[in-house]
């Protein structure tokens, strides 16, 4: 299962889930899984990062809890038969075309950002 392309990552989810008898979860209960995970993957990073140490010390693993959490929204985009890999270009367009002008890009020059921000009346 080497590089997956989000629509894989939906039909895999999908095929694992529908081998039982209760299929998905309600939508709030999902969302109640997305909420859980997020903060499983706060504690890994405070951890990580030495906030706040974890009370029994164990393997921060990261990349477990992200996979768990995208697992979760997989379940709520599966359920409401959302294609996450057309979401996902349409929010990119979507950032691309209301932030580009909001952040410095790299090999360009303060004075040059400001300049072009200047000319497209930002």
């Amino acid at each position: 299962m080497d590089n997956l392309t989000l629509n894989e990552v939906q039909k895999v989810v999908d095929k694992w889930i529908s081998q039982f008898e209760e299929g998905y979860w309600p939508p709030l209960s999902m969302l109640a899984a997305v909420v859980e995970e997020t903060g499983e993957l706060a504690r890994e990073i405070n951890d990580l990062e030495g906030f706040k140490k974890k009370r029994m010390p164990d393997d921060t693993d990261i990349g477990m809890e992200l996979a768990d959490l995208i697992f979760s929204i997989v379940c709520i985009a599966n359920y409401y038969h959302i294609d996450l890999s057309e979401a996902f270009k349409a929010i990119l367009d979507k950032y691309t075309k209301r932030d580009m002008q909001r952040w410095t890009l790299k090999g360009k020059t303060q004075d040059e950002d400001t300049n072009n921000s200047i000319q497209n009346g930002n």
